[in-house]
């Protein structure tokens, strides 16, 4: 196997991969990136087993042939080499691999292919074809709650929901829930639901694009996400998701609708005076105005007013404000509508018949 790329190719397509690697494997195989030569071009693979990424690089015309490398030694070496220098690399005997650069040479003991795992594949499966942006916006205004208490495992993902007229991503924290829809025409008999683990849905945020497509497909209990230069495979959590839309309120006719940019500032600036003791902000509703405040001993308060089209009784209401600003920071509009009438029952934000907020509220100490 011989090829020959620059460094900022190939760089580029090891960072692309490398975030797959468990270092704590007790695998050392696992610790390794698959360096595959096809034609010319480099295919680079990585997996712990329980999500894989590849990506394909050009190279320069190449002997072909695979070969497995420690992923952090070789990364290290790639970055250290000098900027804009063509970088050969060559395996010799005994799996033992050469990397040239000007007048720089690294010799590094690799392992062959057939140790690395193969990752399966997903020709003549089901797939749905998404921009690329549209599921990475998707992604963004929910994958914030997905549950980080790993005994609630079921809820350690996002809920994937695939109907002939829409697709749904759902996630829920049993504090919080975002959800969203996105419509569109698919066959009747493609319906799916299954449960993407927040380890693969982080690694898919990263590695979407703002142009191109995205194809996924289905497989028994494994999905794959196909971007054309990179693609990502995941293991599926397998059981079955809460009865989220049970959770969901009825949409309330006296709404707060308020500058979604000034919302997000005015918790940021009360929740300053917060701390692990006490975490909930208030917020006293009143007509056309909504007032934050937080009140911590030995601290000080901090109080914010702010104008808001609101016509609903006087009540006042406690929230967690990170629960707050996940979504307010996620959501692209000028103004945001939430439903809030009882400090008992939960906040809701909407948009449209696309997107709904669920928060619950906290006790006002």
């Amino acid at each position: 196997m011989k090829f020959s790329t620059t460094k900022d190719v190939l760089l580029k397509g090891v960072q692309t991969v490398q975030t797959a690697i468990n270092a704590k494997s007790s695998l050392p195989i696992l610790s390794n990136i698959l360096i595959d030569v096809v034609n010319d071009s480099i295919v680079l693979t990585t997996t712990d087993l329980d999500i894989g990424i590849n990506t394909t690089i050009p190279v320069k015309p190449a002997v072909q042939g695979a070969i497995t490398l420690p992923a952090k030694k070789f990364f290290d070496i790639i970055k250290e080499l000098p900027e804009k220098e063509e970088i050969t690399i060559t395996v010799k005997k005994n799996n033992l691999v050469h990397i040239e650069c000007a007048k720089n040479i690294f010799k590094i003991m690799g392992l062959p292919k057939e140790e690395f795992p193969q990752l399966p594949t997903f020709k003549d499966k089901d797939f749905v074809m998404l921009e690329q942006k549209k599921l990475k916006r998707m992604l963004a205004t929910t994958s914030f709650a997905i549950s980080r208490d790993e005994t609630r495992y079921i809820l350690n993902g996002i809920l994937f929901v695939v109907k002939p007229d829409h697709i749904r991503f759902v996630a829920t924290d049993g504090r919080r829930l975002a959800m969203v829809e996105e419509k569109m025409q698919l066959p009747k008999t493609l319906e799916r639901k299954v449960i993407i683990p927040a380890k693969a849905v982080s690694e898919l945020t990263k590695t979407l694009q703002d142009e191109g497509d995205v194809k996924i497909f289905f497989g028994d209990n494994q999905v794959f996400f196909d971007m054309a230069q990179v693609r990502l495979i995941s293991r599926l959590i397998e059981g079955e998701f809460p009865n989220y839309e049970q959770v969901i309120p009825k949409e309330i006719k006296d709404k707060i609708i308020v500058s979604r940019e000034k919302f997000l500032s005015a918790v940021r600036r009360v929740a300053l005076f917060t701390n692990a003791d006490s975490m909930a902000i208030k917020i006293d509703m009143g007509k056309d105005k909504m007032v934050f405040s937080k009140n911590s001993p030995y601290l000080g308060e901090a109080r914010v007013e702010l104008d808001a089209d609101y016509k609903g009784k006087d009540f006042s209401v406690g929230f967690n404000p990170d629960y707050l600003t996940d979504v307010l920071k996620s959501v692209e509009r000028e103004n945001v509508d939430f439903e809030i009438s009882d400090p008992e029952k939960p906040g809701v934000l909407r948009i449209g018949n696309e997107y709904v907020y669920v928060v619950l509220p906290m006790q006002i100490t």
